[in-house]
């Protein structure tokens, strides 16, 4: 019989005597040794997995206090949720689910701070270059944005297209509303943050058609109806001087 067995079988007669299984629960016997950790990407995941482990080691596989990890990780902005499975006899598994930021809020001389849809600031983050600026006048108090204009910024950002995402550069807000500014693109102007997702769709079926190039805004407020302004003027080409004029009664196209 293997050292595993003689112990299961130690276990077994453990639990099954009057009041074994609260002495078990608590006993080396089922201490928590093997700390493992996913879903860590944000820059303060060395931290967190430092935190998780210091608190997961004073557990057992059998008295797991889920509780005790989420106050561990409470200083950590990155960290939105914990999905907790235990692992007999010693091993735990921790999954953190990250907050996702969908753009980065700046100000003047400031180094810039990840925000998420909803507005919570991810302080103590970087800011991935990836992420589009929402510049600001002052810097928001507490842990979460509330003025609206910058929430409607937000909702925009977050219902990008992966495609566009990547080219979205700042997205602003001025009397037309939330301002989307694309690299070598035009400007979007959206209004609000409503339906922002039907907004980016016609955006992308718009800057797709060739009639659009040149555009230096797309008018985004009426999903149905985008109105593309601006557009460069077509050049006149110059005649070619061996070129027969056509028949007077040759057909027109209707405009």
């Amino acid at each position: 019989m293997t050292r595993l067995k003689v112990g299961l079988a130690v276990v077994a007669v453990i639990v099954l005597t009057g009041g074994g299984y609260l002495w078990l629960r608590q006993s080396s016997l089922v201490a928590v040794r093997d700390v493992q950790i996913s879903g860590i990407t944000a820059s303060d995941g060395d931290q967190v997995r430092v935190a998780l482990e210091g608190a997961a080691k004073d557990m057992t596989t059998l008295h797991v206090r889920e509780e005790i990890l989420h106050e561990a990780t409470a200083a950590y902005t990155s960290v939105g949720d914990l999905k907790v499975k235990a692992d007999f006899p010693h091993t735990l598994h921790i999954q953190v689910v990250e907050r996702t930021p969908v753009a980065a809020l700046t100000r003047p001389g400031e180094r810039r701070v990840p925000v998420t849809s909803n507005g919570t600031l991810l302080r103590g983050v970087a800011a991935e270059r990836d992420l589009p600026s929402v510049k600001l006048k002052s810097d928001p108090s507490g842990s979460r944005v509330t003025d609206r204009k910058v929430l409607n910024a937000l909702a925009v950002a977050s219902a990008a297209p992966t495609p566009l995402r990547g080219r979205t550069e700042e997205v602003k807000v001025d009397k037309r509303g939330v301002i989307v500014d694309l690299e070598e693109g035009p400007e979007l102007i959206f209004g609000d943050g409503k339906d922002a997702d039907k907004k980016w769709a016609a955006a992308a079926r718009v800057l797709a058609e060739v009639s659009a190039q040149g555009a230096v805004y797309l008018d985004l407020r009426i999903p149905g109806r985008v109105a593309a302004g601006g557009l460069a003027p077509i050049a006149t080409p110059t005649p070619d001087p061996n070129l027969q004029p056509e028949p007077e009664n040759s057909p027109t196209l209707n405009p």
